[in-house]
């Protein structure tokens, strides 16, 4: 199969979905690889060492289009790389189509078929390619937040570990999964006060076993949560339904209740945001204010850490990358029932319920020919 890895063009993407040991091995396997020259400076990889490990490096992304039948990416495509997509195309990347009406109908012209790393899912409903990014982006969130809360970048002037003779931060983590208990391990390592939020009394009686009266543990209702964002610094929300368009647990008249120079990291804004004031924005202006209540709503957190981030996803998507590659789509997601649940669209087909469902779009049940 020719395999072709674009450089990433979404604001400060430094990521790159294939390291050059990746290449090695697909190389091995009897691939052709082609990578667009630059793909991997982000981490360190210039086009030698792809080079060097037996891929063809071509200059533009066109040229990767119209060489690779396989097109394996980080972040979802932007409208410019949709058109060079054809029916001939199977791509793999997070798409996030839940929230995104236009993209998803583009991807669907396109005739091509779209897996999405997000929606990969095993038989115990866990995520595999979805948790290290969500692990990184808890963490992140957090040291974003806390650097926002800092008067010269317009936040309260709180240091969230505090000293002594002074009040510790307050931070408040809804959505206690993979993205939110990192960021309650990162804010617990600033010296924080952490308040969890959940639905899930199971996950709730978890984190009390390992935090014990280190953190307040929360049940998740609309009380809750407003009472506890009134003396919040730090919001971190991390809600998620797994394909689906999030929950906007946190309001409007919620935000408009903190104290101005608080901040909210919205980790949910692939997935539509779990805050009603939230608008994706990137690394280059990574912040807005809505009722002197700081948002940082940053669309790829990961892509800030694009070394620690590259390697972590690789880790886990590698082994698919290669299945597909060396058994083709449809023999891979008939071997395969994680991989069947993470395709979108196959030739052209929505084929995802619930992207269906939140989007109001035609879905067609899958069937692999």
């Amino acid at each position: 199969m020719r395999v072709g890895i674009p450089k990433e063009v979404k604001s400060n993407e430094n990521r790159v979905s294939v390291v050059p040991e990746g290449v090695v091995q697909l190389i091995k396997d009897g691939h052709e690889v082609f990578v667009q020259s630059s793909a991997g400076n982000g981490i360190g990889c210039d086009d030698n060492s792809y080079i060097s490990a037996g891929a063809t490096v071509l200059p533009r992304l066109e040229d990767i289009y119209a060489q690779a039948q396989f097109i394996v990416k980080v972040k979802e495509p932007q409208e410019h790389e949709v058109l060079l997509l054809t029916p001939d195309h199977t791509i793999f990347t997070y798409l996030h189509l839940a929230s995104n009406k236009k993209l998803t109908q583009s991807l669907m012209k396109s005739g091509s078929s779209c897996i999405a790393y997000e929606t990969v899912q095993l038989s115990d409903n866990s995520l595999p390619l979805l948790t290290p990014m969500s692990e990184v982006a808890g963490k992140v969130a957090v040291q974003a937040g806390a650097n926002h809360l800092q008067f010269n970048r317009g936040g309260k002037g709180i240091l969230l570990g505090g000293v002594p003779g002074t009040r510790r931060g307050k931070v408040t983590v809804i959505g206690c999964g993979r993205a939110g208990s990192s960021a309650i391990q990162v804010a617990l390592g600033m010296g924080a006060q952490v308040t969890a939020i959940d639905i899930s009394h199971q996950r709730l009686s978890e984190l009390d076993l390992l935090y014990g009266s280190q953190i307040t543990t929360l049940y998740s209702s609309p009380h809750t949560i407003k009472e506890s964002l009134k003396t919040a610094d730090l919001v971190i929300g991390a809600v998620l339904v797994p394909g689906a368009k999030a929950t906007q647990l946190i309001t409007r008249e919620m935000i408009e209740a903190m104290s101005p120079g608080s901040v909210v990291a919205d980790i949910a804004v692939d997935q539509g945001g779990c805050i009603e004031t939230t608008r994706p924005t990137t690394h280059d202006e990574p912040t807005f204010t809505v009722g002197g209540v700081i948002h940082y709503c940053v669309a790829n957190i990961p892509g800030a850490v694009p070394n620690t981030s590259t390697y972590a996803l690789t880790n886990v998507t590698f082994p698919y990358i290669r299945t597909i590659a060396n058994l083709g789509l449809t023999k891979a997601a008939e071997a395969d029932s994680a991989l069947r649940a993470g395709i979108n669209i196959y030739k052209g087909d929505l084929v995802y319920q619930q992207i269906a469902d939140d989007l109001n779009l035609a879905y067609r049940s899958l069937v692999l020919t």
